[in-house]
């Protein structure tokens, strides 16, 4: 998700890093799923997007309820 936004921006990670005051790698990380952002670094991000952070969290919430639907439940 934050990769299609960032990308409808038009911003590369090294700019949306940039923007946002945190590391590119760090971008990377959080677009692959390996690092959960803290809320401050999701505040960062969503100015730098210029997204609520609500709307970006809504989103989010709403892809993961995709997903789960999606996903066979392992009971």
């Amino acid at each position: 998700m934050l990769r299609a936004l960032r990308r409808r921006k038009g911003l590369s990670q090294e700019a949306l890093a940039h923007a946002a005051e945190i590391e590119r790698n760090y971008v990377s990380l959080i677009e692959l799923g390996r690092h959960s952002p803290s809320i401050r670094v999701i505040w960062k991000i969503c100015a730098a997007l210029d997204v609520t952070p609500s709307a970006f969290l809504a989103a989010a919430e709403a892809r993961l309820a995709e997903h789960a639907k999606r996903t066979p439940a392992t009971d």
